[in-house]
């Protein structure tokens, strides 16, 4: 981004001696074409040559050689290290007798950049002097563990603008460019101003240290005599030494710094003061990746927006403009929408009736027009109002049977100063579904309003109110559909922490989250079956998968779970979910996908790991929920991926992550089954694949998933199948099967 620009001669004077060594070269070489970077490279600007000096030194390149910055990048790659001692002075006289090879003589600034660990076996004063007389810029970059004392006596002043640490070879390069900007190079960019930071530069010295005493002998004045003495013993040490510094940048306003990007988009900067917004699927509705909404589902839409004085002017700005942008991203300019709008505070009115406009332009007209009152927050009689009054039928379908679901959205910012309990009931009875949205501190009071957190909507600032647009969306068209995984089937298994880890209080928590997960899904022997298994030091399973076949039997089991109190493992209920409940005995359907969700603090999970990769390898999913302080490393091992691991800083949040837990749980049973997995053949039953079904090859056992024992001798035994089992069985043959099993089970 930044360069300079001016007319300029630059000549690098690399060392090229054995002191530095061949890496440090490579280094030093690399650090130049770094610097070429602050570097406007043309013909009439920057022109740019390269000295490599060591015993003598060696032109590489005049600076009328290479016009063009990549040219000149690619011919410093190719500089061949020389070797030799450092004469750094006899390289300063060269350019003293020869000039700027390849130069303008003196018409421009000249520039000399020497590349050195400063240890020169000359001295460099006077030929140092004579080269800052002739008006030439002198930057001293150091390379390896340089001696700063001598390469402070080659720089120009003030030192500390004009010495640079190759190892931090972009805030060196940008070191240069500030110490060049001001006067030599074009003004900064607007906006771009040279601070002074802290730095150090750093060195290798070699100190001498007492060791120790030894015993050593001494001449006495006594004839044919000696004496023991303790004499010191000292060694010599190279010691990493760091002289603080100040160091100079140019630091320039990012176009990103104000994060325009929404939605996880990620903001790509265009120089100075421009940038482009890369934006994820699903966004790009704007430059800013605002949401590309479709409402996909068919629902009277009524906003209930709150006017009062709780909410502020501001506030109810906000909630406008919110509303507009949704309406605009969601339905296109000549799509008929089914959306109306009230607004209220003492009294409730509804400009905007149900499907009074045909179009969004004249809804958006309607929308401008409406005008903030600022009453008292009554949401609870507003609620009332629009659950008697807010969906009369409209001319606009008056030829059409109104059956749609029937969907309000509550915009508040207030709390509401009259009992809203009752209203939202009463709305719920009318068989409407009701949504909130309001900041973080009306969370309680919406919950309330809709009875349920996964239909409360809360942001934490302004921005993030617009942010949630899709959210906003799916919700909506989550009220035509039955929740959960709808006709997916799916075996699923609950293991809860019952431990003392958790406390009495906090496992009654967990057992009401497993209750109400459990709504989510239609609970039959034909989609969902549900098991659950509590665990201390040992697992017990509460009921199995066939053991109830509707929501209520479920919900009701739930409600007896004993609290166990003792230690947990982890490791113990996943070993017994995979003996004991997800087998075709204890009901498991072959060819339906099955979960686990483990629910725990994070104790007792030291022997979860490998029980767990057992199931995944049965094709079980293993979904891990973890509430408090646990090492995250381990839960990652116990969930497989981050993807089914949910950590949860306390209980009071669990609630709020129902939703994603479903979502999850709802893909998994979406997702293609292997119908081998979990083995369906029982005793040691081989499952073989065929397309779209399998067979079970038996071993002294006989029936479609070997479950009778071949009868021997004269015994009777049905002709109907041989002992080696080939009938072939299709996922929806294989339900019946699990019900006809179940019932000779229970006789």
């Amino acid at each position: 981004v930044m360069q300079c620009s001016a007319s300029l001669d630059v000549l690098f004077l690399l060392d090229g001696s054995y002191s530095i060594g061949k890496g440090s070269f490579e280094r030093s070489k690399h650090f130049a074409g770094k610097l070429c970077d602050a570097l406007d490279i043309h013909p009439d600007r920057v022109r740019v040559g390269m000295i490599q000096f060591s015993s003598t030194p060696h032109l590489e390149f005049p600076l009328d050689s290479y016009l063009t910055k990549q040219e000149v990048k690619e011919r410093i790659k190719r500089t061949v290290f020389r070797g030799g001692s450092t004469e750094t002075g006899q390289a300063l006289k060269y350019i003293l007798h020869k000039g700027f090879p390849g130069g303008r003589n003196s018409s421009v600034p000249e520039v000399l950049i020497i590349i050195s660990d400063g240890k020169s076996q000359g001295s460099t004063a006077v030929p140092a002097m004579q080269v800052k007389e002739r008006h030439i810029t002198v930057f001293a970059v150091g390379i390896k563990f340089p001696r700063w004392e001598e390469l402070q006596v080659l720089a120009s002043e003030p030192p500390e603008r004009h010495l640079l640490f190759a190892g931090d070879a972009e805030d060196a390069a940008n070191g240069l460019y500030s110490t060049l900007s001001d006067p030599i190079c074009t003004a900064t960019a607007p906006g771009c101003k040279v601070e002074s930071h802290p730095c150090e530069r750093r060195t290798l010295e070699t100190v001498k240290e007492l060791a120790g005493s030894y015993v050593c002998w001494k001449g006495s004045k006594q004839p044919n005599a000696v004496q023991a003495s303790l004499c010191p013993f000292t060694r010599w040490k190279r010691v990493l030494i760091k002289h603080p510094s100040r160091c100079f940048r140019t630091v320039c306003p990012d176009p990103c710094d104000s994060q325009p990007c929404q939605n996880g988009g990620t903001c790509v900067p265009e120089g100075l003061d421009r940038y482009h917004c890369l934006c994820l699927l699903g966004y790009g509705g704007d430059i800013h990746c605002a949401a590309k909404l479709s409402l996909e589902c068919s629902v009277d839409l009524l906003f209930l927006m709150d006017s009062s004085a709780g909410v502020t002017l501001e506030g109810f700005l906000r909630f406008k403009a919110f509303l507009k942008r949704f309406l605009q991203a969601m339905a296109g300019q000549d799509s008929p929408v089914s959306v109306g709008v009230a607004q209220y505070d003492d009294d409730v009115k509804v400009p905007v009736e149900l499907g009074q406009h045909k179009d969004a332009l004249s809804l958006m007209r309607s929308i401008d027009a409406l005008s903030f009152s600022g009453g008292r927050t009554l949401t609870g009689r507003a609620l009332q109002y629009v659950a008697q009054h807010g969906f009369r039928s409209s001319p606009v379908f008056a030829d059409v049977q109104d059956d749609l679901p029937r969907v309000v959205v509550l915009l508040t910012d207030s709390k509401s100063q009259d009992s809203v309990a009752e209203a939202a009931k009463y709305a719920k009875d009318q068989n409407i579904f009701l949504i909130g949205i309001g900041s973080s501190f009306m969370r309680a009071e919406l919950t309330t309003v809709t009875g349920n957190p996964q239909q409360t909507i809360v942001y934490s600032d302004p921005q993030d109110l617009f942010n949630r647009m899709p959210e906003l969306q799916r919700k909506i068209c989550s009220v035509g559909n039955p929740e959960g995984c709808q006709a997916q089937s799916l075996d699923l298994a609950f293991a809860v922490d019952a431990s003392s880890g958790v406390g009495l209080e906090n496992f009654l928590r967990l057992r009401h989250f497993v209750k109400s997960s459990c709504l989510h899904f239609i609970i039959n022997r034909d989609v969902t079956q549900i098991a659950l298994v509590t665990y201390g030091s040992k697992a017990h399973t509460v009921f199995a998968l066939d053991t109830h076949t509707s929501s209520s039997a479920v919900l009701h089991a739930i409600d007896q779970v004993p609290f166990l109190g003792d230690s947990a493992s982890a490791g113990s209920a996943l070993v017994h979910i995979h003996s004991d409940v997800m087998t075709v005995q204890k009901g498991a359907r072959p060819g339906v996908n099955k979960v686990v969700v483990l629910l725990s603090n994070g104790g007792g999970m030291q022997d979860a790991a490998a029980p767990a990769q057992q199931l995944r390898h049965n094709g079980i999913l293993v979904f891990v929920v973890v509430i408090g302080d646990a090492d995250r490393d381990m839960l990652l091992r116990v969930a497989g991926s981050p993807n089914y691991l949910v950590h949860i800083s306390s209980y009071e949040d669990l609630q709020y992550y129902q939703g994603l837990i479903v979502e999850r749980i709802c893909e998994e049973a979406r997702s293609p089954m292997n119908l081998c997995k979990p083995n369906p053949c029982m005793n040691q039953g081989v499952c073989i694949l065929g397309p779209g079904s399998y067979r079970c090859q038996c071993h002294g056992w006989e029936g479609p998933h070997c479950e009778s024992r071949v009868l021997r001798g004269d015994s009777p035994r049905s002709p109907a199948l041989p002992p080696h089992s080939h009938v072939q069985w299709s996922p929806r043959g294989l339900q019946h099967f699990s019900r006809a099993l179940q019932h000779s089970k229970r006789q």
